[in-house]
């Protein structure tokens, strides 16, 4: 073992953040107890880089490197190597780095690791590990605490390229380079050095294969290999299964396997371990056997060990994969794995139209991930540049549909062809306007979709007229009213046609129609001819009844939301969802949830909307469709706002407005901004809300989403009325009227008297709360009658009729915590106190501190309102009440705490919260225990 001093020089990781902070922690640390951590990724992705980050952060005293010493044979003892570790930390903590302990021989990694396991945590040393994950992880490192590192985010990878290439990258170059290197930083530095200046700016062709045999052993570290010739051909032919395969993992069947290399191997002989048979070699340490499923440990070394083979080798393998395959229900695989057994890069017509033809017929069993292989390959062995162009395009149409927009924007790169019929041209931007819309600018997206509907409508008026809807969407999506409704315009009336050949004639058709109309009534509704959007947005919703394709549902679901037909939207969205799960369309789940998200949110159902919106985060982020995750991200933001959860509200909102700015989503920057106001508004912070919301919904031209505003207009008028700024809540009551009687949403009504109520003279204001209920009543929904029935207590108990205030209340607190709306629900109970009454909060068991206790119900609400940073005039506006009385009580509160200064008061409480939530995580844990041991409390 050798050891050296660091050299530090600036070092700089990008993403990781999860990483960074396990060793951060390890770090600050060090200076009272000793510490150790594996690092464990597979080749390229970047263990070194956050070793050095690591030694470069350390400040509190030296850092030393180990390596294997020069003489294999000489090997320091676990105990000689402690004392040595001990002794240099007797000044000051040490941080000790082992980059690639894999590497070590055996003798040498068992004393390392015994070092680590007796090291204490008195010694005041960190000992960092590395190690490839390529192969098993060493037994003897199996009880060190574990970070992993994946590949990285798009976005990160993204940032990445754009540092190495100073940003110069054309846009088809810089997908591609991404789309290859998979998140992995070492593939992708090597495939840019690769490249010359003019290949990085689009200006002249990029090498094909791009990441080719050198550059993969670059990023991998070398060439793998096995210990004999068998595990080498067994390698071989678990990588070339892969290339193939129907899944994320690139796995490959056992017994395929084991055929194909039965007819590569003739010969007898043992070979690696598939079977019973005790002869047999273990199997190589770059493969895991998982029930009868064989895969690589790394996904780079797979594709490096099928890249670096010998080119007749690995045509071998791939007619021994297909003769294996022939004949046993995996038609499209077994024809894949011929054309790869072709002699050459020239073209193969025959081999391609067989490839293509049976990649479109759906009678075949396939994925879409394996149908984008098969029509990509078929495109490389095209001759004919229109037909190579089609086929490259319905490659990128079936990866979209499998979630993969990283492989088909590289697709789409490669159809452009000018000499391409204006249908295939078309066809391939479609794909790009609705790839852009699901994850970048939505203007660009409105662009290429208004292209791809000219470049159609001679060949293909239904799909021009699909195509132009989607331009709609973007533009809706942008927020842009005028270019929604040019692109909207009136088209001629729907005609019967003669369906395309091999397309569904009754379902085409229904689809058609169920477009026209959707077009038709979203611009009466946008031109605000709200009498004639009602019957062709219905004709959508009940079309859709009797379908099973999930794009026509997902219409269906977006006509109901239109309309405000909440129950119908759940139903479509459930049915579309069904339905992309049963054709395995990973690209239309996360719509299909967010339809579902909105229609519970809109219900009022805000935990059903938060569980479908955190699976369709999931989803969208899975498939690389940022901007649907964003607006998953707003609807978490919604229903986190009306919870106890002011950080989750922070953190969505954030993100989604992230997302929102960067790609020109003014819909899901519109509703992540109502979030974060509603939050304040159930903090007890009208003035912060007002300002807010007003950006929203007050008339002009920064006006809020089109679609949004209204929505947003009852928060708005609450918080307006609270802050004082009665004029500007009556001025949007006039749009928000003829908001309500169009029907689109079923609270509206409710609403409006609820606003009605709140801008009323006194003698009005009780049959207006009234009324309000009773609107309440007939259309459903806890959170909005109970926000409702919040206000009218609050108002009940100014005007000093106790009995019925404590009544609303009561019924406003119950809605509440039937709907989870925790923060609404303390309103409630502050209100309650102030009437004598003392409502005890789930979990609340040991209450305030002895000293808050000593405050009234009113003097308790002051001083929470004054610590959270409120003025007295804010204050006495939220609370109904003059500023002097505010004085008068806040001077009592000082007094009764025996603090100075509202800095001090604004600490006592934030501490009495904090004691408030550990005494009822403690309360939660120990029913938890209970519930768990059977205990009796």
């Amino acid at each position: 073992m050798t050891g050296q001093t660091t050299v530090r020089t600036a070092v700089r990781v990008h993403g990781r953040s999860a990483q960074r902070r396990a060793l951060r922690a390890m770090l600050d640390a060090l200076p009272a107890h000793g510490g150790r951590l594996l690092l464990a990724g597979e080749p390229g992705l970047g263990r070194t880089t956050l070793l050095q980050w690591a030694a470069r952060s350390f400040r509190a005293g030296p850092v030393l490197h180990l390596g294997p010493g020069p003489d294999a044979n000489a090997h320091l003892t676990a105990g000689q190597l402690l004392d040595t570790l001990r002794a240099a930390a007797v000044a000051a903590p040490v941080l000790v780095c082992v980059d690639d302990a894999h590497r070590w021989d055996a003798p040498a990694r068992t004393e390392l690791a015994r070092a680590a396991r007796l090291l204490s945590t008195a010694d005041r040393v960190g000992l960092l590990l590395s190690v490839a994950s390529d192969r098993a992880v060493g037994p003897e490192f199996a009880r060190l605490p574990v970070v992993h590192l994946d590949p990285l985010a798009p976005a990160r990878a993204a940032a990445l390229l754009d540092d190495l290439t100073d940003g110069v990258a054309a846009p088809a170059v810089r997908e591609q380079l991404l789309a290859e290197a998979e998140g992995n930083p070492a593939l992708l530095v090597a495939l840019v050095r690769r490249l010359s200046p003019a290949e990085l700016r689009g200006h002249r062709p990029l090498p094909s294969p791009l990441a080719e045999a050198g550059v993969l052993a670059e990023a991998a570290g070398g060439v793998p290999t096995g210990p004999s010739a068998h595990a080498r051909d067994l390698l071989l032919t678990v990588a070339a299964a892969g290339e193939a395969s129907d899944g994320s993992d690139a796995d490959a069947d056992a017994g395929l396997v084991r055929d194909a290399l039965r007819r590569l191997r003739p010969a007898p002989g043992h070979g690696p371990g598939l079977g019973p048979d005790p002869g047999a070699e273990p199997l190589p340490g770059q493969l895991v056997l998982a029930g009868d499923r064989l895969r690589f440990r790394s996904p780079l070394v797979r594709r490096t060990v099928h890249a670096t083979a010998a080119a007749d080798r690995r045509r071998a393998v791939h007619r021994a994969l297909a003769d294996a395959l022939d004949g046993g229900g995996h038609r499209l695989t077994a024809l894949l794995h011929r054309s790869w057994s072709l002699d050459g890069p020239a073209p193969a017509p025959a081999s391609a139209d067989r490839l293509a033809a049976t990649a479109a017929d759906g009678a075949v069993p396939a994925s879409h991930r394996l149908r984008a292989t098969a029509y990509a390959r078929a495109a490389e062995l095209t001759a004919d540049g229109a037909r190579r162009a089609e086929r490259y395009t319905a490659a990128a149409e079936q990866a979209l549909l499998a979630g993969r927009p990283e492989r088909a924007r590289p697709l789409l790169a490669a159809a452009r062809d000018r000499a391409a019929p204006d249908a295939v041209r078309g066809r391939a931007e479609l794909l790009r306007g609705m790839t852009e819309l699901r994850d970048g600018p939505v203007g660009d997206a409105h662009q290429s979709l208004l292209l791809a509907a000219s470049l159609l409508a001679a060949d293909d008026p239904a799909e021009a007229a699909a195509a132009a809807l989607a331009a709609a969407d973007a533009a809706w999506a942008a927020g842009d009213l005028a270019a929604c409704l040019a692109t909207l315009a009136p088209e001629p009336p729907l005609r019967a046609e003669h369906p395309s050949p091999g397309s569904d004639g009754p379902a085409a058709a229904r689809t058609a129609a169920v477009v026209h109309d959707h077009r038709v009534g979203m611009r009466a509704l946008l031109e605000g001819r709200l009498d004639r959007a009602g019957a062709p947005l219905g004709q959508v919703v009940r079309r859709s009844r009797t379908g099973d394709r999930p794009e026509t549902l997902l219409r269906s679901a977006a006509a109901a939301l239109l309309l405000g037909d909440v129950d119908a939207a759940r139903s479509g969205g459930a049915r579309a969802l069904a339905a992309a799960r049963q054709l395995g369309s990973d690209a239309l789940v996360p719509q299909a949830l967010e339809y579902l998200a909105y229609a519970e949110l809109r219900a009022g159902r805000h935990p059903q909307a938060r569980t479908h919106a955190e699976e369709g985060l999931r989803t969208a982020l899975r498939a690389g469709q940022r901007n649907t995750a964003a607006h998953h991200r707003a609807v978490l933001a919604l229903a986190a706002s009306i919870e106890e959860e002011p950080d989750a509200v922070a953190r969505h909102v954030a993100a989604a407005l992230d997302t929102a700015r960067r790609h020109g989503l003014a819909q899901a920057a519109a509703l992540a901004q109502w979030a974060a106001a509603r939050a304040d508004l159930g903090r007890g912070r009208p003035f912060d809300a007002a300002d807010r919301l007003g950006l929203l919904v007050l008339p002009g031209p920064g006006r809020g989403h089109f679609a949004v505003w209204r929505l947003a207009v009852p928060c708005f008028v609450e918080a307006a009325v609270l802050a004082g700024r009665d004029e500007d809540a009556r001025r949007v009551l006039t749009d928000f009227a003829d908001w309500a009687a169009f029907g689109a949403d079923p609270q509206a009504a409710a609403q409006l008297a609820r606003c009605h109520a709140l801008l009323a003279p006194a003698e009005h204001a009780d049959a207006l709360y009234r009324h309000a209920l009773d609107r309440h009543d007939e259309a459903g929904g806890d959170f909005e009658r109970a926000r409702t029935a919040l206000l009218y207590g609050k108002w009940l108990r100014r005007r000093r009729r106790p009995r019925e205030a404590r009544g609303r209340l009561g019924t406003a607190l119950a809605g509440f915590e039937r709907c989870g709306a925790g923060v609404w629900a303390a309103q409630a109970r502050d209100e309650l106190r102030a009437l004598g009454a003392a409502p005890r909060s789930p979990g609340a068991g040991a209450g305030t501190p002895a000293r808050l206790g000593r405050l009234t119900p009113q003097q308790l609400r002051i001083a929470r309102q004054v610590a959270e940073g409120a003025t007295n005039r804010e204050v006495a506006l939220t609370l109904g009440v003059s500023t002097r009385t505010v004085d008068y009580h806040l001077r009592k509160v000082f007094a009764a705490l025996g603090v100075r200064s509202r800095l001090e008061l604004a600490r006592m409480v934030g501490q009495a919260e904090r004691a408030q939530e550990a005494q009822a995580a403690q309360d939660a844990r120990r029913a938890g225990h209970q519930e768990k041991t059977g205990a009796q409390p």
